[in-house]
């Protein structure tokens, strides 16, 4: 499977461009939906989800996001508030780059630009695949479509050796069903020797 070759920026560089790296605890908000996009921001500790909520409350979740990872790029780009919040699963240290510092950077690293274009372009492509899985009414259909987005984020090339280190919980949450639907969907999965469940851990 080809994979996401997520932003990932030399630090030193980051560094150089006047970027700062904070703490965050477990629970706290990197930023709110309807914030200003101000920075570029890269894990290099933590967990990051992205998310927002639906007028009933209900928690929905774009993604998952760890160590070596960036977020919120885009709407720099679009000059747009965020359409969803940021938040630390676990205590976090997120480096951040100013909007203007993150310009002047990649105006002088073009090639920067190149990479952030074809990173954007392919999790566009693998959105849309998992988007068209969402729509299906098979709860099995659905998690294969969540699975295979979350499998390309990474490099692992293998069968069933990919960890999903999300718990049941959160994969309801991203693909929009029921917790026990979730868990009777992966054990009907593992029985068509789609994925393996070892001691909760689910290897795809």
């Amino acid at each position: 499977m080809k994979t996401i070759s997520c932003m990932n920026i030399d630090e030193s560089l980051l560094y150089s461009f006047g970027a700062e790296e904070r703490e965050y605890k477990k629970r706290e908000s990197v930023f709110k939906e309807e914030d200003h996009a101000l920075y570029y921001f890269q894990i290099t500790e933590g967990k990051v989800k992205l998310n927002n909520y639906n007028e009933n409350g209900k928690e929905f979740i774009h993604n998952i996001l760890g160590k070596k990872q960036s977020f919120g790029e885009a709407m720099l780009f679009l000059n747009q508030r965020y359409p969803i919040n940021a938040v630390c699963l676990e205590k976090s240290k997120i480096i951040r780059l100013p909007k203007n510092n993150f310009f002047e950077m990649i105006t002088q690293y073009p090639h920067l630009s190149l990479e952030m274009n074809a990173c954007l372009s392919q999790e566009i492509f693998y959105k849309l695949k998992m988007m068209q899985s969402l729509a299906s009414q098979n709860p099995m259909q659905r998690l294969q479509g969540l699975l295979d987005y979350l499998k390309s984020y990474h490099d692992e090339d293998c069968h069933q050796c990919f960890h999903i280190a999300f718990t049941r919980q959160q994969i309801a949450n991203l693909t929009g069903l029921r917790v026990e639907t979730v868990i009777r969907a992966l054990k009907k999965m593992e029985k068509e020797g789609m994925l393996t469940l070892k001691d909760r851990k689910i290897l795809y």
